[in-house]
Protein backbone atom coordinates (compact mmCIF):
# COMPACT_ATOMS: atom_id res chain seq x y z
CA UNK A 1 0.00 0.00 0.00
CA UNK A 2 2.83 2.57 0.83
CA UNK A 3 4.33 1.94 -2.90
CA UNK A 4 1.13 2.36 -4.24
CA UNK A 5 0.64 5.32 -2.48
CA UNK A 6 3.32 6.82 -3.58
CA UNK A 7 2.64 6.87 -7.60
CA UNK A 8 0.23 9.40 -7.18
CA UNK A 9 2.53 11.45 -5.67
CA UNK A 10 5.71 10.11 -8.56
CA UNK A 11 3.40 11.09 -10.81
CA UNK A 12 2.12 14.51 -9.87
CA UNK A 13 5.69 15.31 -9.46
CA UNK A 14 6.65 14.34 -12.76
CA UNK A 15 3.94 16.38 -14.07
CA UNK A 16 4.47 19.31 -12.61
CA UNK A 17 8.48 18.90 -14.02
CA UNK A 18 6.92 18.94 -16.87
CA UNK A 19 4.78 21.79 -17.19
CA UNK A 20 7.61 24.19 -15.71
CA UNK A 21 9.78 23.09 -18.09
CA UNK A 22 7.69 23.58 -21.33
CA UNK A 23 7.07 26.88 -20.29
CA UNK A 24 10.63 27.84 -19.40
CA UNK A 25 11.05 26.41 -22.77
CA UNK A 26 8.65 28.90 -24.04
CA UNK A 27 10.20 31.56 -22.43
CA UNK A 28 13.49 30.57 -23.37
CA UNK A 29 12.14 30.40 -27.31
CA UNK A 30 10.59 33.90 -27.30
CA UNK A 31 13.52 35.71 -25.66
CA UNK A 32 16.31 33.79 -27.76
CA UNK A 33 13.81 34.11 -31.31
CA UNK A 34 13.17 37.72 -30.86
CA UNK A 35 15.74 39.53 -33.03
CA UNK A 36 15.72 36.28 -36.06
CA UNK A 37 11.96 37.06 -35.97
CA UNK A 38 12.95 40.90 -36.46
CA UNK A 39 15.36 39.13 -39.34
CA UNK A 40 12.45 37.28 -40.53
CA UNK A 41 9.95 40.42 -40.74
CA UNK A 42 12.20 42.40 -42.61
CA UNK A 43 13.01 39.69 -45.60
CA UNK A 44 8.93 39.38 -45.58
CA UNK A 45 8.64 43.06 -45.89
CA UNK A 46 11.24 43.30 -48.70
CA UNK A 47 9.74 40.09 -50.49
CA UNK A 48 6.27 41.86 -50.63
CA UNK A 49 8.07 45.13 -51.69
CA UNK A 50 9.20 42.79 -54.41
CA UNK A 51 12.47 43.08 -56.58
CA UNK A 52 10.98 47.05 -59.07
CA UNK A 53 10.86 48.61 -54.99
CA UNK A 54 14.06 50.13 -54.40
CA UNK A 55 13.15 49.93 -51.05
CA UNK A 56 12.42 46.30 -51.06
CA UNK A 57 16.60 45.51 -49.70
CA UNK A 58 17.18 49.10 -48.26
CA UNK A 59 14.47 49.00 -45.78
CA UNK A 60 14.98 45.25 -44.79
CA UNK A 61 18.76 46.16 -43.84
CA UNK A 62 17.81 49.20 -41.99
CA UNK A 63 15.40 47.33 -39.96
CA UNK A 64 17.59 44.10 -39.02
CA UNK A 65 20.26 46.78 -38.27
CA UNK A 66 18.44 48.60 -36.11
CA UNK A 67 16.42 45.54 -34.58
CA UNK A 68 19.29 43.72 -33.48
CA UNK A 69 21.14 46.83 -32.26
CA UNK A 70 18.37 47.75 -30.06
CA UNK A 71 17.27 44.55 -29.15
CA UNK A 72 20.69 42.54 -27.83
CA UNK A 73 21.16 44.58 -24.45
CA UNK A 74 17.12 43.70 -23.66
CA UNK A 75 17.63 40.32 -24.64
CA UNK A 76 20.91 39.57 -22.51
CA UNK A 77 19.12 40.89 -20.11
CA UNK A 78 16.36 38.78 -19.88
CA UNK A 79 18.54 35.84 -20.35
CA UNK A 80 20.81 36.76 -17.41
CA UNK A 81 17.68 37.49 -15.18
CA UNK A 82 16.35 34.28 -16.38
CA UNK A 83 19.56 32.15 -15.54
CA UNK A 84 19.66 33.89 -12.35
CA UNK A 85 16.19 32.80 -11.40
CA UNK A 86 16.00 29.17 -12.49
CA UNK A 87 19.33 28.25 -11.60
CA UNK A 88 21.06 30.78 -8.87
CA UNK A 89 23.83 31.26 -11.82
CA UNK A 90 25.01 35.11 -11.98
CA UNK A 91 25.70 35.76 -15.17
CA UNK A 92 27.41 39.68 -14.81
CA UNK A 93 26.28 41.82 -17.46
CA UNK A 94 29.96 43.68 -17.10
CA UNK A 95 28.74 46.65 -18.58
CA UNK A 96 31.29 50.42 -18.37
CA UNK A 97 29.67 52.27 -15.55
CA UNK A 98 29.94 55.83 -16.10
CA UNK A 99 31.89 57.93 -14.16
CA UNK A 100 30.41 61.29 -12.56
CA UNK A 101 30.08 64.44 -15.04
CA UNK A 102 32.15 67.21 -12.87
CA UNK A 103 32.69 70.68 -13.83
CA UNK A 104 36.09 72.01 -13.57
CA UNK A 105 36.95 75.44 -12.45
CA UNK A 106 37.41 76.43 -15.87
CA UNK A 107 33.94 76.44 -16.15
CA UNK A 108 33.88 72.92 -18.81
CA UNK A 109 31.71 69.73 -17.81
CA UNK A 110 34.93 66.91 -17.58
CA UNK A 111 32.78 63.89 -18.65
CA UNK A 112 35.88 61.52 -17.85
CA UNK A 113 36.55 61.35 -21.52
CA UNK A 114 36.99 65.15 -22.31
CA UNK A 115 35.33 68.73 -22.09
CA UNK A 116 32.16 69.91 -22.80
CA UNK A 117 30.39 73.62 -22.39
CA UNK A 118 27.17 72.59 -20.83
CA UNK A 119 26.37 68.85 -18.42
CA UNK A 120 24.10 67.73 -20.77
CA UNK A 121 26.77 68.06 -23.63
CA UNK A 122 29.17 65.87 -21.28
CA UNK A 123 26.41 63.41 -20.36
CA UNK A 124 25.59 62.85 -24.30
CA UNK A 125 29.00 62.63 -25.14
CA UNK A 126 30.08 60.16 -22.37
CA UNK A 127 26.60 58.32 -23.10
CA UNK A 128 27.86 57.65 -26.61
CA UNK A 129 31.66 56.56 -26.22
CA UNK A 130 30.54 54.22 -23.18
CA UNK A 131 27.69 52.72 -25.93
CA UNK A 132 30.74 52.56 -28.67
CA UNK A 133 33.68 51.84 -26.67
CA UNK A 134 32.40 49.33 -24.31
CA UNK A 135 33.44 45.89 -25.13
CA UNK A 136 30.15 44.59 -23.42
CA UNK A 137 28.37 45.74 -26.15
CA UNK A 138 29.69 43.71 -29.09
CA UNK A 139 29.66 40.65 -26.86
CA UNK A 140 26.02 41.24 -25.93
CA UNK A 141 25.85 41.59 -29.93
CA UNK A 142 27.69 38.21 -30.03
CA UNK A 143 25.41 36.53 -28.13
CA UNK A 144 22.09 37.61 -29.66
CA UNK A 145 23.46 36.05 -33.10
CA UNK A 146 24.42 32.88 -31.18
CA UNK A 147 22.05 32.19 -28.92
CA UNK A 148 19.04 31.50 -31.43
CA UNK A 149 21.17 28.65 -33.20
CA UNK A 150 22.18 27.11 -30.25
CA UNK A 151 19.81 27.15 -26.75
CA UNK A 152 16.99 28.78 -29.09
CA UNK A 153 16.73 25.88 -31.33
CA UNK A 154 16.88 23.14 -28.61
CA UNK A 155 14.40 25.17 -26.07
CA UNK A 156 12.45 25.22 -29.70
CA UNK A 157 12.19 21.21 -29.29
CA UNK A 158 8.58 20.83 -26.57
CA UNK A 159 6.86 23.52 -28.29
CA UNK A 160 7.37 22.10 -31.61
CA UNK A 161 6.57 19.03 -30.45
CA UNK A 162 3.51 20.17 -28.46
CA UNK A 163 2.31 21.87 -32.06
CA UNK A 164 2.81 18.63 -34.08
CA UNK A 165 0.54 16.58 -31.31
CA UNK A 166 -2.13 18.86 -31.50
CA UNK A 167 -2.08 18.79 -35.41
CA UNK A 168 -1.74 14.98 -35.67
CA UNK A 169 -3.92 13.93 -32.35
CA UNK A 170 -7.03 16.65 -32.68
CA UNK A 171 -9.61 15.57 -35.22
CA UNK A 172 -9.70 17.98 -38.53
CA UNK A 173 -6.60 18.86 -38.16
CA UNK A 174 -4.20 16.10 -39.72
CA UNK A 175 -1.23 16.40 -42.01
CA UNK A 176 -2.66 14.61 -45.41
CA UNK A 177 -4.98 11.75 -46.18
CA UNK A 178 -3.35 9.42 -44.32
CA UNK A 179 -4.95 9.81 -40.77
CA UNK A 180 -2.80 6.68 -39.18
CA UNK A 181 0.35 8.96 -40.76
CA UNK A 182 -0.52 11.61 -38.96
CA UNK A 183 -1.77 10.52 -35.46
CA UNK A 184 1.69 8.51 -35.13
CA UNK A 185 3.33 11.61 -36.12
CA UNK A 186 1.15 13.29 -33.27
CA UNK A 187 1.91 10.73 -30.82
CA UNK A 188 5.85 11.13 -31.80
CA UNK A 189 5.46 14.94 -31.06
CA UNK A 190 3.57 14.35 -27.87
CA UNK A 191 6.47 12.11 -26.78
CA UNK A 192 9.11 14.76 -27.20
CA UNK A 193 7.37 17.56 -25.63
CA UNK A 194 6.64 15.65 -23.00
CA UNK A 195 10.38 13.82 -22.91
CA UNK A 196 12.35 16.95 -23.64
CA UNK A 197 10.19 19.59 -21.83
CA UNK A 198 12.19 19.40 -18.33
CA UNK A 199 15.62 19.22 -19.86
CA UNK A 200 15.55 21.80 -22.91
CA UNK A 201 15.20 24.64 -21.11
CA UNK A 202 18.66 24.29 -19.60
CA UNK A 203 20.80 25.02 -22.34
CA UNK A 204 20.20 28.27 -21.81
CA UNK A 205 22.69 28.55 -18.80
CA UNK A 206 26.04 27.02 -20.16
CA UNK A 207 25.65 29.12 -23.36
CA UNK A 208 24.54 32.34 -21.28
CA UNK A 209 28.18 31.37 -19.28
CA UNK A 210 30.10 30.78 -22.16
CA UNK A 211 29.37 33.52 -24.51
CA UNK A 212 27.85 36.31 -22.07
CA UNK A 213 30.13 36.69 -19.15
CA UNK A 214 33.02 38.35 -19.11
CA UNK A 215 36.06 36.80 -20.52
CA UNK A 216 39.69 36.50 -18.31
CA UNK A 217 41.09 39.22 -20.23
CA UNK A 218 38.48 42.11 -19.75
CA UNK A 219 37.61 41.25 -16.17
CA UNK A 220 41.00 41.18 -15.24
CA UNK A 221 41.10 44.90 -16.99
CA UNK A 222 37.63 45.66 -15.15
CA UNK A 223 39.33 44.89 -11.91
CA UNK A 224 42.07 47.43 -12.74
CA UNK A 225 39.64 50.26 -13.43
CA UNK A 226 38.18 49.86 -10.30
CA UNK A 227 41.08 49.53 -8.18
CA UNK A 228 42.41 52.60 -10.01
CA UNK A 229 39.16 54.39 -9.06
CA UNK A 230 39.29 53.31 -5.39
CA UNK A 231 42.94 54.31 -5.28
CA UNK A 232 41.98 58.06 -5.92
CA UNK A 233 38.90 57.83 -4.13
CA UNK A 234 41.02 56.56 -0.94
CA UNK A 235 43.78 59.10 -1.61
CA UNK A 236 41.29 62.17 -2.34
CA UNK A 237 39.65 60.83 1.27
CA UNK A 238 43.07 61.44 2.85
CA UNK A 239 43.76 64.51 1.36
CA UNK A 240 40.38 65.67 2.77
CA UNK A 241 40.56 64.42 6.16
CA UNK A 242 44.67 65.39 6.92
CA UNK A 243 42.74 68.83 5.49
CA UNK A 244 40.01 68.45 8.12
CA UNK A 245 43.11 67.53 10.92
CA UNK A 246 45.17 70.49 10.29
CA UNK A 247 41.93 72.50 10.06
CA UNK A 248 41.01 71.44 13.50
CA UNK A 249 44.91 71.54 15.09
CA UNK A 250 45.13 74.88 13.51
CA UNK A 251 42.11 76.17 14.47
CA UNK A 252 41.45 74.53 17.74
CA UNK A 253 44.25 73.14 19.85
CA UNK A 254 46.87 74.94 17.98
CA UNK A 255 45.43 78.37 19.19
CA UNK A 256 44.68 77.59 22.32
CA UNK A 257 48.17 76.31 23.04
CA UNK A 258 49.55 79.50 21.90
CA UNK A 259 47.40 81.85 24.23
CA UNK A 260 48.76 79.14 26.85
CA UNK A 261 52.42 79.71 25.81
CA UNK A 262 51.54 83.61 26.25
CA UNK A 263 49.73 83.91 29.69
CA UNK A 264 52.83 81.32 31.10
CA UNK A 265 55.05 84.51 29.55
CA UNK A 266 53.02 87.09 31.34
CA UNK A 267 52.88 85.18 34.57
CA UNK A 268 56.25 84.42 34.68
CA UNK A 269 57.00 88.42 34.20
CA UNK A 270 54.39 89.32 36.65
CA UNK A 271 55.21 86.50 39.20
CA UNK A 272 57.18 88.84 41.38
CA UNK A 273 55.31 92.44 41.09
CA UNK A 274 51.85 91.44 40.81
CA UNK A 275 51.87 87.45 42.52
CA UNK A 276 47.42 87.43 42.24
CA UNK A 277 47.99 88.48 38.59
CA UNK A 278 49.69 85.48 37.66
CA UNK A 279 48.07 83.41 39.81
CA UNK A 280 45.13 84.32 37.73
CA UNK A 281 46.81 84.37 34.46
CA UNK A 282 48.26 80.12 35.88
CA UNK A 283 44.85 79.27 36.50
CA UNK A 284 43.59 80.53 33.32
CA UNK A 285 46.65 78.50 31.60
CA UNK A 286 45.77 75.54 33.46
CA UNK A 287 42.10 75.75 32.13
CA UNK A 288 43.77 76.55 28.66
CA UNK A 289 45.29 73.08 28.98
CA UNK A 290 42.53 71.53 29.97
CA UNK A 291 40.39 72.21 27.01
CA UNK A 292 43.04 71.49 24.85
CA UNK A 293 43.57 68.46 25.85
CA UNK A 294 39.97 67.69 25.46
CA UNK A 295 39.82 68.76 21.77
CA UNK A 296 42.80 66.73 21.37
CA UNK A 297 41.08 63.53 22.77
CA UNK A 298 38.02 64.89 20.47
CA UNK A 299 40.22 64.97 17.31
CA UNK A 300 41.91 61.45 18.00
CA UNK A 301 38.62 59.93 18.48
CA UNK A 302 37.47 61.44 14.95
CA UNK A 303 40.16 59.45 13.92
CA UNK A 304 40.22 56.13 15.49
CA UNK A 305 37.54 55.87 18.03
CA UNK A 306 39.59 54.18 21.75
CA UNK A 307 36.80 52.22 22.23
CA UNK A 308 36.72 50.82 18.90
CA UNK A 309 40.53 49.97 19.40
CA UNK A 310 40.09 48.66 22.89
CA UNK A 311 36.77 46.98 23.10
CA UNK A 312 35.87 45.86 19.27
CA UNK A 313 33.57 47.13 17.01
CA UNK A 314 30.47 45.76 18.40
CA UNK A 315 30.87 47.41 21.81
CA UNK A 316 31.67 50.74 19.36
CA UNK A 317 28.43 50.23 17.40
CA UNK A 318 26.90 50.08 20.79
CA UNK A 319 28.57 53.85 22.30
CA UNK A 320 27.54 55.13 18.65
CA UNK A 321 23.88 53.84 19.81
CA UNK A 322 24.15 55.76 23.40
CA UNK A 323 24.99 59.03 21.99
CA UNK A 324 22.49 58.71 18.85
CA UNK A 325 19.06 60.83 19.87
CA UNK A 326 16.91 57.70 18.23
CA UNK A 327 16.46 55.01 19.86
CA UNK A 328 18.94 52.32 18.52
CA UNK A 329 18.45 48.75 19.21
CA UNK A 330 22.01 47.00 18.52
CA UNK A 331 21.74 42.75 18.00
CA UNK A 332 25.39 41.69 17.28
CA UNK A 333 26.94 37.86 16.60
CA UNK A 334 30.27 38.26 16.22
CA UNK A 335 32.34 35.44 17.24
CA UNK A 336 35.63 37.12 15.94
CA UNK A 337 37.05 40.73 15.30
CA UNK A 338 37.73 41.84 11.79
CA UNK A 339 40.65 43.51 11.16
CA UNK A 340 41.50 46.89 12.24
CA UNK A 341 41.08 48.46 8.93
CA UNK A 342 37.71 46.58 8.02
CA UNK A 343 36.65 47.62 11.69
CA UNK A 344 37.00 50.92 11.32
CA UNK A 345 35.39 51.22 8.06
CA UNK A 346 32.68 49.44 9.11
CA UNK A 347 32.31 52.07 12.22
CA UNK A 348 32.63 55.10 10.28
CA UNK A 349 29.69 53.52 7.78
CA UNK A 350 27.43 53.05 10.48
CA UNK A 351 28.05 56.25 12.08
CA UNK A 352 27.40 57.55 8.61
CA UNK A 353 24.02 55.72 8.34
CA UNK A 354 22.92 56.95 11.63
CA UNK A 355 23.57 60.80 10.93
CA UNK A 356 21.31 60.10 7.99
CA UNK A 357 18.70 58.95 9.34
CA UNK A 358 18.79 61.68 12.38
CA UNK A 359 19.10 64.53 9.41
CA UNK A 360 17.47 63.22 6.87
CA UNK A 361 15.10 60.75 7.15
CA UNK A 362 13.18 61.48 10.20
CA UNK A 363 13.39 58.82 12.05
CA UNK A 364 12.68 57.69 15.34
CA UNK A 365 13.76 54.56 15.67
CA UNK A 366 16.68 52.40 14.25
CA UNK A 367 17.78 48.91 14.48
CA UNK A 368 21.13 47.53 13.95
CA UNK A 369 22.33 44.07 13.76
CA UNK A 370 26.14 42.61 12.86
CA UNK A 371 26.28 39.35 12.30
CA UNK A 372 29.14 36.86 10.26
CA UNK A 373 28.18 35.57 6.91
CA UNK A 374 28.76 36.40 3.50
CA UNK A 375 31.37 35.40 0.94
CA UNK A 376 34.65 34.40 3.16
CA UNK A 377 38.23 35.12 2.45
CA UNK A 378 40.14 33.04 4.39
CA UNK A 379 43.98 34.79 5.77
CA UNK A 380 46.96 33.47 7.73
CA UNK A 381 46.06 33.95 11.32
CA UNK A 382 42.63 34.15 11.21
CA UNK A 383 39.26 32.04 9.96
CA UNK A 384 37.97 33.29 6.67
CA UNK A 385 34.63 34.95 7.11
CA UNK A 386 32.67 37.69 6.47
CA UNK A 387 31.01 40.62 8.43
CA UNK A 388 27.10 41.62 7.23
CA UNK A 389 25.84 44.63 8.92
CA UNK A 390 21.91 45.94 8.68
CA UNK A 391 20.74 48.95 9.51
CA UNK A 392 16.83 49.76 9.03
CA UNK A 393 15.16 52.84 10.49
CA UNK A 394 11.63 53.56 10.36
CA UNK A 395 11.97 56.97 8.67
CA UNK A 396 10.00 58.44 5.07
CA UNK A 397 12.39 56.82 3.34
CA UNK A 398 13.34 57.27 -0.63
CA UNK A 399 16.89 57.16 0.01
CA UNK A 400 18.95 56.65 -3.00
CA UNK A 401 22.58 56.35 -3.77
CA UNK A 402 23.15 59.07 -6.34
CA UNK A 403 26.70 60.34 -8.15
CA UNK A 404 28.50 62.47 -5.82
CA UNK A 405 26.16 61.42 -2.78
CA UNK A 406 27.27 60.51 0.54
CA UNK A 407 25.72 56.82 0.15
CA UNK A 408 27.81 56.71 -3.09
CA UNK A 409 30.58 57.59 -1.03
CA UNK A 410 30.21 55.11 1.37
CA UNK A 411 29.77 52.46 -1.36
CA UNK A 412 32.84 53.38 -3.14
CA UNK A 413 34.79 53.38 0.79
CA UNK A 414 33.51 49.62 1.41
CA UNK A 415 34.70 48.69 -1.94
CA UNK A 416 38.54 49.12 -1.61
CA UNK A 417 38.02 46.36 1.05
CA UNK A 418 35.43 44.62 -1.71
CA UNK A 419 32.68 45.37 0.13
CA UNK A 420 28.99 46.33 -1.13
CA UNK A 421 26.01 48.55 0.59
CA UNK A 422 22.83 47.19 -1.03
CA UNK A 423 19.84 50.29 -0.32
CA UNK A 424 15.72 49.26 0.05
CA UNK A 425 13.79 52.40 0.74
CA UNK A 426 11.12 52.34 -0.73
CA UNK A 427 8.84 56.06 -0.50
CA UNK A 428 7.03 55.76 3.08
CA UNK A 429 9.93 53.44 4.51
CA UNK A 430 11.22 51.66 6.22
CA UNK A 431 14.52 51.95 4.89
CA UNK A 432 17.10 49.05 5.21
CA UNK A 433 20.87 48.92 4.30
CA UNK A 434 23.12 46.10 4.58
CA UNK A 435 26.87 46.57 4.25
CA UNK A 436 28.64 43.45 3.70
CA UNK A 437 32.50 43.12 3.92
CA UNK A 438 34.55 40.02 3.33
CA UNK A 439 37.42 40.05 5.74
CA UNK A 440 39.79 37.45 7.37
CA UNK A 441 38.84 37.56 11.27
CA UNK A 442 41.07 37.50 14.19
Amino acid sequence: MGQLGTWPARVGAGLSRVGVGFSRACAVVVVSMSVPAVWAGAVALGIRWGPGNPWSWVAPAVLVCAGTLGLSRPVCRAVRLLVARWTGTVVPAGHRQAPPVTRMSTGYWWNGFGYERTRRDALVDQRWRIRWNDPANWRDLRFTAIVPFTAGLVALLPPAGAVVAVLGLVPGSGFGPSGALARLLGLLGLVVAVALSPYAWRTIEPVAVRFLRPSAAMALAERVEELTAQRADVTTAQAAEIRRIERDLHDGAQARLVGLGLSLATAEKLLETDPDRAKALMREARAGATASLTELRELVRGINPPVLSDRGLVDAVRALALDSPLAVTVGADLRHRPDPPVESALYFAVAELLGNAVKHAGATRVRISLAEGGPGASGAGGTGTGVVIVVEDDGRGGARVRDGGGLAGLRRRLAAFDGTLEITSPAGGPTRATLEVPCASS
